[in-house]
């Protein structure tokens, strides 16, 4: 999963895919209703690979907690954002049981379970891992060393004999 091309941008609703940059911003697909429209540097854009969510100890990326619900739910959707507040931040504390009760809202936590279901719908969300593939990307050859080129001596090439009548012979 790649969530360096899936953007949130401030104003409208949903989550973006980009589709294409541009000398004036970025060409963006919703993923609600599937229309593109124009992002320009002037709108406030997030990237979700960027996002942190805030813990007692430190910050987890917002992929992580992606993966936590995704492993609570074995993959599919997760209770809906418009649920009472109470059940939003109970069922956030299962998931994230260390998470900072004083700096995440229940607007942050509704925003990460609406994000979370448009990303299950749109199947953007696979944290299977291929183990032959990742090892395979890891691990690269060295390239061989070249072994230093023997050094011949070049003969010099075959005088030719002058026959006493002119004619050259080998």
């Amino acid at each position: 999963m790649d969530l360096k091309e899936i953007l949130s941008v401030t104003g409208k609703q949903g989550l973006f895919k980009t589709i294409a940059h541009t000398k004036t911003g970025l060409i963006v697909e919703s993923l609600i209703d599937k229309k593109r429209v124009p992002v320009y540097p002037s709108d406030k854009i997030s990237n979700l690979e960027d996002i942190l969510i805030f813990t007692e100890d430190a910050e987890k990326p917002l992929k992580e907690v992606f993966k936590l619900i995704y492993d609570k739910e074995n993959g599919g959707k997760t209770i809906d954002h418009k649920s009472d507040d109470k059940k939003l931040r109970e069922y956030f504390e299962q998931v994230l049981p260390d998470y900072d009760k004083d700096r995440v809202y229940t607007s942050d936590i509704k925003k990460v379970f609406s994000w979370y279901n448009q990303l299950v719908e749109n199947k953007l969300l696979d944290f299977t891992e291929k183990p032959e593939e990742t090892e395979a990307a890891e691990v690269k050859e060295a390239p061989e060393e070249k072994k230093p080129e023997e050094k011949t001596e070049k003969k010099a090439p075959k005088a030719k004999k002058v026959t006493e009548s002119g004619a050259k012979k080998e």
